[in-house]
């Protein structure tokens, strides 16, 4: 058990961390001496009045006073703490000064009346038995009393200082939380309008040859609006259901590529619930689209899969063209974002590669599998 843990509490009304008060911690540590003092007194007394030596007259003598003053004390230093220590920081001092002069009195007055009766002190010496004790009995009261204050109330600023270096810690890691989000939200930002005006594009371009083609184009375009606007309140989304996205996209990119752009989506029924970054695969596709279909007479091949191994998730958006380096993608772009992306939302454990294998160029994300 740490220190934080030992020193710490939960408040149960507010949630708040905070730890144990000066009070609570005096009353612990004051009961120690008279508890003590009261097994004792009852060891001497065991063996009966008669057999104490002078020795043993002056424990019995010191256990009662103790057991008398320790407790009230303690009663009178935990009431005092809670009602001036934090409204009167430097006077509380004094207070408790003048209490454990008062217990201290009072305890040894009922102390030579307790020896009195007990017949351990001579009858009719209350008075002198008093005057004996009670310088001795101040003197120890103020030096134990004031030293346990000081200890708890040192130990109080520590616990202080911990929880205030915890509640730090927390906003801390809540402002990072935040300015993750922010910056997840301002990349997604970034890519909506990228997406839409190519979508757009492809639906000029078939309005005069195809009317009804470009109607039904700009229905698959109202869906993906929908999916786009909805993505923003969410960082992740069903496979599945970016797959769909994934294939209106690719549908209305035939409407002005026909015969050039052919491609194929192959993924387990298994991964459907996989969650992953909202337009991450679209995002691939397009790039495909962009610079290998759009950029060759005889267009491109691209096929979509996907498959699971030890935990993670793996995409791969896979075309017959020339290939490129991550290196030279600048922040601003798709792929660029989205390498920002994955790196919010799963950190060190989100990747995206881009490999050459038969003469394909493979662009494979990987990431772990939450469903």
């Amino acid at each position: 058990m740490t220190l934080e843990d030992r020193c710490c509490e939960i408040e149960p009304s507010t949630g708040e961390i905070r730890g144990p008060s000066i009070a609570t911690q005096v009353l612990r540590l004051a009961w120690i001496v008279p508890g003590v003092a009261l097994l004792c007194l009852a060891l001497f007394l065991s063996i009966g009045r008669t057999k104490l030596s002078q020795s043993g007259r002056e424990l019995v003598v010191i256990f009662v006073y103790s057991t008398l003053i320790g407790p009230l004390s303690a009663i009178l230093l935990t009431w005092i703490s809670k009602r001036f220590s934090e409204k009167y920081p430097r006077m509380v001092v004094l207070v408790d000064a003048g209490a454990l002069l008062l217990t201290a009195t009072v305890g040894v007055l009922a102390g030579s009346v307790l020896l009195q009766w007990m017949k351990i002190a001579p009858r009719g010496a209350f008075r002198a038995e008093f005057w004996d004790s009670w310088p001795f009995a101040v003197l120890i009261t103020l030096m134990v009393g004031m030293s346990i204050t000081t200890y708890e109330t040192l130990r109080y600023k520590l616990h202080a200082a911990v929880l205030e270096a915890r509640t730090r810690q927390m906003e801390q890691e809540r402002a990072y939380k935040l300015l993750a989000e922010a910056r997840l939200s301002a990349l997604e930002s970034r890519i909506h309008p990228h997406f839409l005006f190519n979508t757009l594009n492809s639906i000029a371009s078939l309005i005069p040859s195809d009317p009804q083609r470009a109607e039904d184009t700009v229905g698959k375009l109202a869906s993906l609006l929908r999916f786009s606007l909805n993505a923003q309140q969410r960082s992740l989304v069903p496979l599945a259901q970016e797959l769909r996205v994934v294939r209106d996209y690719l549908e209305i990119e035939s409407t002005r590529f026909g015969e050039r752009l052919r491609y194929e989506i192959h993924t387990p029924s298994a991964m459907d619930s996989i969650q992953v970054p909202p337009l991450a695969v679209q995002c691939v596709a397009e790039n495909s689209v962009k610079h290998v279909v759009a950029q060759r007479p005889s267009g491109a091949s691209i096929r979509i899969s996907g498959a699971m191994n030890n935990g993670r998730a793996r995409l791969e958006v896979i075309d017959d063209g020339p290939g490129f380096s991550l290196g030279s993608i600048t922040p601003e772009h798709g792929l660029g974002n989205l390498v920002a992306r994955l790196d919010l939302l799963f950190g060190g454990q989100g990747k995206l590669d881009v490999v050459r294998e038969d003469e394909k160029t493979i662009v494979r994300l990987s990431f772990p599998a939450e469903l």
